[in-house]
């Protein structure tokens, strides 16, 4: 990777700072997902879930998670019925967290390159934090990161820019000097209400490379991420 920044360095000084989303962008957490939402609708006596369809339901956080495995099988949950399932659900994934997952081709070599290139990197998810760390940390991400914002009570998930906001405050960088990395419409929404520009990976979830939200510039994978910013800091 000594070389990644050879043609494309950082010539503008753009940009400081950038957020990836996890699920779908760094990592396939899929089939660990799978896992546990099958096992919570076996505790319901409910048909399990294909991991194609699993993949489609992943995005909104655990909370939309659960009901969209529930309104598979025709069951619409009320929200005292919904809470209890996501609390059931949350000690389920808590042991699947990393039995199944994969990091992405690409996500952990580029993000230890930027930020040995001195770019502030963040990881921006609508996982609860707690799970967002243990995986940064299980494989490997964690000591090239500047900020980790999981799901907080504080703060209004993706795609609402709380948390983006809140992963620049904690780099202490400025939203014209940043940049987001997602792979979902969701990513895109944050992003876009954020007001800072968006790079989508088309290998993400739920859209089988076939992309109908907008994007700053896309790519097909991660490794196309030096080439994307350069696009972004060409005159128009």
């Amino acid at each position: 990777m000594g070389e990644l920044f050879e043609n494309s360095g950082d010539r503008c000084g753009w940009p400081g700072a950038m957020l990836f989303d996890l699920d779908g962008t760094l990592i396939d957490s899929a089939p660990d997902i799978a896992a546990a939402v099958n096992e919570l609708l076996e505790k319901e006596n409910l048909p399990p879930q294909t991991l194609d369809a699993v993949r489609a339901m992943i995005g909104n956080g655990v909370v939309k998670l659960v009901e969209r495995a529930f309104a598979a099988s025709g069951i619409v949950l009320d929200s005292n019925g919904l809470d209890r399932k996501v609390a059931v659900m949350m000690e389920i994934y808590a042991r699947h967290l990393t039995n199944q997952t994969i990091v992405l081709p690409g996500a952990l070599e580029m993000i230890a390159a930027y930020a040995k290139a001195r770019v502030k990197v963040g990881v921006v998810s609508n996982k609860p934090h707690a799970f967002t760390a243990e995986i940064l940390d299980h494989y490997g991400f964690s000591p090239h990161l500047s900020a980790i914002q999981g799901a907080d009570p504080t703060l209004r998930t993706k795609p609402h820019p709380d948390m983006l906001f809140a992963a620049l405050k904690a780099m202490d960088m400025p939203l014209s000097r940043a940049l987001f990395v997602g792979d979902s419409s969701t990513d895109s929404a944050a992003a876009k209400a954020a007001g800072i520009p968006v790079v989508i990976v088309r290998s993400g979830y739920g859209h089988d490379g076939k992309v109908d939200f907008p994007a700053d510039v896309f790519c097909a994978s991660l490794f196309e991420l030096p080439q994307a910013i350069e696009k972004l800091k060409s005159p128009a």
